[in-house]
């Protein structure tokens, strides 16, 4: 029958661990560094570049519905898939400067006719060909100073802030191309106090009231 040295064994192990130079010890700990570090850029960018992105709210545009200082999470995959719908909160790069992000609500997609009388939004398309008034209780303010008519061609989208008297939008640049958008608002993880998954979601399109 065979049998085991135990102890001998044991003491062997414990003895080349011992007898390891300092230097081999150092040199293996950082080589451990750099395979973890590699793994997780490996993990971490694909994320980043691709799936989700972590963005910071600056700025008084979306006020009520976001305040500045908020962090956002922003689903970059939904879009391959689904096209942008009315009321989503999108994250874009801004036309006149694609090196800056905004945040705004997008208020009409591809086909619609948008026209702002006052603070009253109406929209005209072939499913609405008599115009329907939007219902936007999000709205935290709106100048009744604004007269505007804007037809969406294909790939164009017409964007605005919840906080429409604080924010640059469709209403001054123009139109906003799909190529800019760099996907939606998918968690509010920040402040804890006002974490929610898909944040200022709102389906215009559930409400809208006929133009008499």
């Amino acid at each position: 029958m065979s049998t085991f040295d135990t102890d001998t064994t044991e003491n062997e192990s414990v003895s080349s661990r011992e007898t390891l130079p300092p230097e081999e010890h150092k040199q293996s700990f950082i080589g451990e560094i750099i395979n973890f570090a590699l793994v997780a850029l490996l993990i971490v960018l694909p994320i980043r570049m691709f799936i989700a992105q972590p963005f910071i709210v600056s700025g008084a545009s979306m006020q009520e519905t976001f305040e500045s200082g908020e962090y956002l999470i922003v689903d970059q995959v939904s879009y391959r898939f689904e096209e942008p719908m009315r009321g989503d909160v999108i994250i874009f790069r801004y036309p006149k400067d694609p090196s800056k992000f905004f945040i705004k609500r997008i208020i009409g997609i591809p086909g619609d006719t948008i026209d702002i009388a006052g603070n009253v939004v109406t929209l005209t398309n072939g499913e609405h060909p008599d115009g329907v008034t939007l219902d936007e209780p999000y709205i935290r303010d709106m100048a009744p100073n604004t007269t505007l008519r804007e037809t969406l061609g294909e790939d164009e989208y017409f964007v605005m802030g919840d906080n429409r008297n604080a924010s640059s939008d469709s209403r001054m640049w123009g139109v906003l191309q799909r190529d800019k958008i760099v996907g939606k608002a998918f968690l509010r993880l920040y402040p804890l106090s006002h974490a929610d998954v898909f944040p200022g979601e709102y389906d215009i399109g559930a409400h809208l009231t006929n133009v008499e």
